[in-house]
């Protein structure tokens, strides 16, 4: 007969067998659906940027790409930082419902909506496609955390005026002066709702900024409107606004984008 320590001890050791053989040979790995959506961790920080023009989503020319890289940088974990080109705002969206699909049932759940924090920012038709990116995820019942206009310049069929009412906090940035200049006042449809933080301008006339990486026909017929994209005082200013949304990073981060 076994005595009733030694049944004890050879239970409690098939116990311990049992759980590291759970975790390290991947005997939990199928889940059933509904504990898998109960593991899963909430979702990143959604930043979205938009290039102008007809720019490339991955041109380093241009601040707004130069911004995101850096982020992705320092932030490896926690946020989802990502440039479209302003013609492919579906598909910032699609990405954006994809990521805050947490259980990964294909539909978005009230929880899963109101968990969404998400940035928008870009330069030009790009920042006209920030505001029409945000009434479209409004539209989806889906909360933005903060857009950023930089010398927005209206595409055809958009109202890069008035933010939606679903946008906690919007900014402006813009300069009044060549053939492509800035909207130079955004308003909120619902004041109760939307923070203003400021239209600020910018006068390339006094301080001019140089844009040598830019071609020729830029710096002859859009100067001031490639300065605002290139002045490193309106980029920190747009870089300090999304850090503070973000989790503090996991590693040591520069502040501002090189």
């Amino acid at each position: 007969m076994i005595p009733p320590i030694v049944g004890r001890l050879a239970r409690t050791l098939a116990s311990i067998s049992f759980l590291f053989a759970w975790m390290f040979l991947g005997f939990g790995q199928n889940l059933p659906a509904r504990a898998a959506a109960e593991v899963s961790e909430n979702p990143p920080v959604i930043v979205i940027g938009f290039v102008g023009g007809f720019v490339r989503h991955d041109n380093a020319v241009h601040r707004e790409v130069r911004l995101a890289a850096q982020l992705r940088k320092d932030y490896p974990a926690g946020a989802y930082v990502e440039v479209f080109e302003n013609h492919r705002a579906e598909s910032a969206r699609q990405q954006i419902l994809l990521l805050l699909d947490t259980n990964r049932d294909g539909s978005l759940s009230l929880t899963e909506k109101q968990n969404a924090r998400i940035i928008i920012y870009g330069h030009s038709w790009g920042a006209s496609e920030s505001v029409a990116l945000a009434r479209a995820l409004q539209r989806d019942g889906i909360p933005v955390l903060l857009t950023i206009q930089v010398d927005s310049i209206t595409k055809r069929g958009e109202n890069d005026e008035i933010i939606p009412a679903n946008v906690a906090q919007a900014v402006n940035f813009y300069q009044p002066d060549g053939i492509l200049h800035g909207r130079p006042h955004i308003r909120a449809a619902d004041p109760a709702r939307t923070q203003i933080l400021g239209n600020f301008r910018f006068d390339y006339k006094v301080t001019p900024v140089d844009c040598p990486q830019y071609p020729w026909f830029a710096r002859l017929f859009e100067k001031t409107h490639i300065e605002i994209e290139s002045d490193p005082r309106v980029w920190d200013q747009v870089d300090s606004l999304i850090r503070a949304k973000l989790p503090p990073p996991i590693q040591t981060a520069s502040t501002s984008v090189r």
